[in-house]
């Protein structure tokens, strides 16, 4: 490989093991709204430092260096590359097929001054606190006080043939340090301290509390099943209550008759609620599975209540002008993640960081068996309310955005260092000429990266993440934001939103095929387009395009090198630097790679693109021995004149599947 003392690789692995278990603490600019698989921001600034000209700036901890720079990310997701590169002085330009990333973009980017956003939040929760508050009490158990509820626990209803049964994670609701348990009885479902017998008088209530697991009962013999014929939200059964009583404070209790009379105004409130705009569920890849459970909206997948704050909150939204309605809009949105009927209950243990399970826990759609509806007004900065939500991804966020700061390796306690000179945003324009003056810039737009709206050779730098394959179905996910978000913003200045777009203009397949170019061959028509567009717009004279991959499967990997290849690139150089918490829950306890290699490429008719040779084998001894391996077969195979079918065969025989 060819050698660049710049690129410090010690220092990239050592910051991103850190970063890769918080990331939102590290760039909190960038965490607005929920996005998948996003990298690590240190990795990326990495990336960018190496492509500075002058070395005092190439620092990692040095201001600056790419001034006078444009930088362009074709498929920008999350936004990490707009939000280094910015602070590092660059113009910028982001585009992706998805609204939510153009958003979001549009708003963390700007400069949108504080004081202005918490004028208008603090309006907006006033109004929503007003509204939900009576929805959201509860009688203290010890004192019978009118109290504010902080969340609601239910149990997952399921039938077999001889009887209805609640399935629960556990019995156990909370576990303190001082050794007492507060648990729910199976046979009565009243909450009491572990220890302490319940005093129910009989047994065989219906329907009896089960535990997760048991799959057939133990009577009958049938397999438990989902209560299909129920909306979502009724397939849950309220069974304890967490809330706050200002003599007794932070108490577990017993669903009583005041709580289910709430719960009923809540339903029939619900029965006249309407939205503008369809939320039928689409069915696509991870989305099948609503529609195998015979969920038909969007809607079903919230409590009455949730669906009530909703309501209310478009129609204050609405009458709001930008960008307090941009910002306010992606809150709420992202508020969704911990407010609705897929959240589940994780408070119970004695170390416990919130108490709520999102709903993309494991980026994918999940039923918990205990699910917890927060209340998203409940004054205080806990787990799922706007308060925390606002602290910490606007108020922190735009704090940070005017004092960026670096963490410090090797510091006894965990310390953070200013980075001078750098701000995370920028002025915003419409046309791609305005970027050819000035600094901290940015165009963000809603296209496909198939077609670029931009001059021959304008751009510097190409810095991305491109769609991994078949591994994240972004935008089918993103729907369960979009339609909501819809209604909230509505179209976004001159440049029109499509909130409708198809997921066929996704490259990520549904499936592979023995072709090597998975669904169709879709992955690798999109992305050869894309590496096309990329080498056009592309300074020919030190121009860069540099991306991050990682992948097991030899079909990925083809593909991606016939893209590259129809494109004319050529590999200058690779690092491969960690990526992922291997304790992450979409990817623990699996064969899960854990490092990218870092590709940095160039036209191969401008420029050497160095010395490769072809490894003699792909080592599987860990992920960054083979993303090494895979990085220098993908060099040599872009220097040498190959045919396409001989790609895919040889990859085919270099990763032989273990």
């Amino acid at each position: 490989m060819p050698h660049s003392p710049r690129f410090n690789v010690q220092l990239a692995n050592d910051l991103a093991r850190l970063e890769s278990y918080n990331k939102h603490l590290y760039r909190p600019n960038t965490y607005l709204h929920k996005w998948w698989a996003r990298r690590c921001g240190t990795t990326f600034r990495l990336i960018l430092k190496h492509l500075v000209a002058d070395d005092w700036q190439s620092g990692y901890y040095e201001g600056g260096g790419l001034e006078g720079k444009i930088v362009l990310d074709p498929m920008m997701g999350g936004g990490t590359t707009l939000h280094e590169a910015i602070r590092m002085g660059a113009n910028v330009i982001g585009f992706d097929l998805d609204p939510i990333p153009v958003i979001q973009a549009k708003a963390s980017l700007s400069d949108t001054e504080l004081p202005r956003l918490e004028a208008a939040y603090t309006k907006l929760h006033n109004k929503l606190h007003e509204f939900l508050a009576p929805l959201f009490t509860a009688r203290c158990p010890s004192c019978s006080r009118e109290t504010a509820l902080r969340y609601m626990l239910y149990g997952h209803r399921r039938r077999c043939s001889c009887e209805d049964v609640i399935m629960v994670d556990s019995l156990l609701l909370r576990e303190e340090s001082d050794g007492r348990r507060i648990s729910l009885c199976p046979t009565c479902h009243s909450v009491s301290e572990a220890g302490n017998k319940c005093n129910c008088s009989f047994a065989g209530r219906s329907p009896r509390l089960v535990m997760k697991g048991s799959r057939t009962c133990p009577h009958c013999d049938k397999p438990y099943q989902d209560r299909t014929d129920l909306p979502l939200y009724k397939r849950y059964a309220p069974l304890a209550k967490i809330s706050d009583c200002s003599e007794h404070g932070m108490l577990f209790g017993s669903i009583d008759a005041y709580d289910r009379a709430i719960l009923e105004k809540a339903d029939r409130h619900r029965k006249s609620v309407r939205f503008d705009e369809t939320l039928e569920i689409m069915e696509g890849p991870k989305s099948a599975v609503l529609i195998r459970k015979r969920i038909r909206t969007y809607a079903d997948l919230f409590s009455s209540r949730q669906v009530l704050y909703l309501r209310h909150a478009i129609d204050l939204l609405r009458k709001m002008d930008n960008p307090e309605r941009r910002f306010l809009s992606l809150l709420v949105s992202t508020s969704l993640e911990f407010n609705s009927m897929l959240c589940g209950y994780k408070g119970a243990g004695k170390r416990r960081a919130g108490a709520i399970r999102h709903s993309f826990s494991h980026h994918a759609y999940s039923f918990p068996h205990t699910a917890l509806e927060a209340n998203p007004v409940y004054p205080a900065r806990t787990s799922g309310t706007l308060e925390k939500l606002f602290y910490d991804r606007v108020q922190k966020a735009r704090r940070w955005s005017l004092n960026p700061r670096e963490r410090i390796l090797g510091a006894k306690s965990e310390r953070f260092q200013d980075v001078k000179g750098e701000v995370d945003q920028g002025k915003e324009v419409l046309e791609a000429s305005e970027l050819l003056a000035g600094q901290r810039r940015f165009l963000v737009r809603q296209i496909s990266a198939t077609k670029l709206p931009l001059d021959d050779g304008m751009v510097d730098f190409i810095v991305t993440d491109p769609p991994y394959y078949d591994s994240v179905q972004y935008a089918d996910l993103s729907s369960f934001f979009r339609v909501w978000l819809k209604q909230m913003i509505g179209e976004e200045g001159e440049y029109d939103i499509n909130w409708d777009y198809s997921l066929e203009a996704s490259p990520v397949p549904s499936q592979n095929t023995p072709d090597g170019c998975g669904n169709d061959g879709r992955y690798l028509q999109i992305m050869s387009q894309v590496f096309l567009e990329c080498r056009r717009v592309l300074r020919k004279d030190g121009g860069r395009l540099a991306f991050t991959f990682h992948h097991w499967d030899q079909l990925a990997w083809a593909s991606l090198t016939r893209a590259l290849k129809r494109a004319r690139f050529g590999l200058m150089e690779f690092h491969v630097v960690h990526s992922e918490n291997p304790i992450s829950v979409h990817i623990a306890n699996m064969r899960a790679l854990t490092d990218d290699a870092i590709l940095i490429l160039a036209p191969s008719q401008t420029e050497s693109n160095g010395s490769w040779s072809k490894p003699t084998e792909i080592s599987y001894e860990s992920s960054s021995h083979f993303s090494r391996d895979c990085a220098t077969l993908l060099g040599w195979m872009l220097s040498t004149g190959l045919e396409e079918g001989q790609i895919g065969q040889i990859w085919e025989q270099m990763l032989q599947i273990r």
